[in-house]
């Protein structure tokens, strides 16, 4: 579909990549939460379900926001991105060590993990200036 004709539909690339990511992370959550319960009762699996799972919540979310902005948010969406990344290496990483040989790379959890913890800060950053910038206008 044309970039024109998705603003159109008022949805920008990023925003549709950000559901696309979202939608995929739900689907691997649920298929790592149902292998966790019938296949193996890994406490890795189940943990990478359930940050999979909240982050693809958390990413549907953060683009209807985005898509709800008069103006384009950048930093809102490089957090989410960075968010997204975060979780997907975190739980990949997880997911690995319940199935695989071993681990995805060398410290690649608490690389997710860290990015994951510093995208959420990232966002709560972007808010606080969202909601001065906010004040300041209403001030006049």
């Amino acid at each position: 579909m044309p970039l024109a004709k998705m603003m159109e539909y008022g949805l920008r690339r990023e925003h549709a990549l950000i559901l696309l990511i979202a939608a995929l992370q739900g689907a691997a959550g649920v298929t790592l939460a149902a292998a966790a319960a019938h296949l193996d009762a890994s406490a890795n699996l189940a943990t990478a379900s359930q940050f999979l799972m909240v982050h693809a919540c958390a990413g549907l979310a953060l683009a209807a926001l985005a898509g709800a902005l008069s103006t384009p948010p950048r930093g809102l969406i490089y957090a989410t991105f960075a968010l997204q990344a975060g979780v997907t290496l975190f739980s990949a990483d997880l997911a690995l060590r319940a199935f695989g040989p071993g681990r995805l790379f060398p410290y690649a959890a608490p690389i997710g993990g860290t990015t994951t913890i510093l995208s959420w800060v990232a966002l709560a950053v972007w808010a606080m200036i969202r909601l001065v910038k906010t004040d300041r206008v209403l001030r006049g």
